[in-house]
């Protein structure tokens, strides 16, 4: 299994379908971290729609979303479930940046943070404008989450295109 990405290497690339709540409903469509260059994107991996853990996480990263978007980020959920799920979580929790569904785990695979028979590690990537990682937190048992201020602080130091170092892992 490969392992994630250092940071100051370029993040993989990959194609995934999304969904992201608009105000007019879902809005499906395929998600590339490529298209995406000129803008640092946050990849949050997330273990499963409506799971206690995953619901606080993503309520908290949804409700402070302008944070992100004042730095000029992008927040993509990645999980194993379906776009049906991703689509029925959103609309309970009102989250609203895109949802990705990764039901043969590729993606987690690619980032090295896939666990076989059991989903994937709680992870958060942070690539500058340029697709580089610049941070990365990979959970060992995911029952916590790193914090809005952590994220936009690494953030931050992207788009002043700083490398940064690897956070250790949560309990």
């Amino acid at each position: 299994m490969p392992k994630p990405p250092e940071p100051g290497t370029p993040a993989p690339d990959f194609a995934a379908p999304g969904t992201v709540r608009t105000d007019s409903g879902p809005l499906r469509g395929t998600y590339r971290p490529g298209e995406r260059r000129g803008s640092p994107l946050v990849l949050v991996f997330y273990p499963g729609d409506n799971t206690p853990v995953c619901t606080r996480q993503l309520c908290s990263y949804t409700s402070e979303l302008e944070r992100f978007t004042d730095l000029g980020a992008t927040v993509w959920g990645i999980s194993p479930q379906g776009l049906d799920s991703h689509e029925q979580f959103a609309a309970q929790h009102d989250l609203r940046f895109p949802l990705l569904a990764d039901t043969d785990r590729a993606v987690a695979r690619a980032y090295g943070v896939a666990v076989p028979g059991l989903g994937l590690r709680r992870s958060v990537f942070v690539l500058d404008a340029g697709g580089v990682v610049r941070w990365r937190h990979v959970a060992v048992t995911g029952l916590t989450f790193r914090s809005v201020d952590t994220l936009t602080e690494q953030i931050r130091s992207a788009v002043a295109e700083r490398p940064r170092g690897v956070a250790g892992g949560d309990q």
